[in-house]
């Protein structure tokens, strides 16, 4: 069982990778998902969205672009500062502070919540528990929260190589991933190489459960599966897509 302290996700995106993440988002990607969630969620102007592992706010910033009132959650400063930086610029109505999503205080009750970028896959089964009670104590009755990933068992299975590389912007990642049990996860070791040669190395671990798994998960929090899709322009998901969008609703 993981735990605040021990996470070792919890330092992932402190070194180059920070840097390195923003350039693996393809273009109109951020407009296509966040189109996604108004549709999806059924939401209008200033309805209140909760956005937790927010990282550098591209799908915060975007809604408070379109007149939502944003709630952003990241465990790294930086990144919070940057949402809060841009946020004051333009004249964006949200609320970005930095916590560690375990033990994050929510004081307002949301129209729906996201949790994108594979960051669910970041913990335990008891410690995702955990965030998605948070989550549901704090959604309206048939409020809805979207899970993006890429490392469910359903994917990860087809999809897992050993090694691999790829650039990300500027930056080259070499990928090393181990398949372990007990419980199922991936563990990674990326090194970074930045545009001026410096090379830095960032270890993650990534929980992979099942379908099943993870319904049974949202269960226990009050929450129940909704629909699945594989791409922001509702593809129904298949068994072996890349990516998948789980879309869960608060239990009336």
């Amino acid at each position: 069982m993981s735990s605040s302290s021990s996470n070792i996700n919890n330092s992932f995106f402190e070194g180059s990778y920070k840097h390195a993440w923003k350039g693996i988002s393809p273009q109109g990607l951020t407009q296509a998902e966040v189109d996604f969630i108004l549709e999806i969620a059924a939401i209008k102007k200033d309805a209140k969205v909760l956005d937790i592992m927010c990282g550098y706010g591209r799908h915060a910033l975007e809604l408070a672009r379109r007149e939502m009132q944003v709630t952003a959650i990241d465990n790294l400063q930086d990144y919070v500062d940057e949402i809060n930086e841009k946020a004051v610029a333009e004249g964006l109505l949200i609320n970005a502070f930095q916590a560690d999503v375990l033990h994050a205080e929510l004081t307002k009750f949301y129209d729906a919540a996201i949790c994108m970028g594979n960051s669910f896959a970041f913990f335990d089964r008891d410690d995702a528990i955990t965030i998605l009670k948070n989550i549901s104590n704090h959604l309206k009755p048939g409020g809805v929260l979207i899970i993006n990933s890429w490392m469910i068992a359903e994917i990860a299975i087809k999809h897992f190589r050993e090694k691999y590389w790829h650039y990300a912007g500027e930056y080259k990642c070499l990928l090393d991933y181990k398949f372990c049990f007990h419980p199922s996860r991936i563990e990674s070791e990326q090194t970074i190489i930045a545009p001026d040669g410096t090379i830095e190395t960032a270890k993650g671990i990534d929980y992979i459960f099942t379908l099943d798994q993870l319904e049974e998960m949202f269960n226990e929090a009050g929450l129940k599966t909704k629909d699945l899709y594989s791409t922001p322009k509702k593809r129904k998901f298949s068994l072996g897509d890349g990516h998948i969008y789980i879309v869960v609703e608060k239990v009336v």
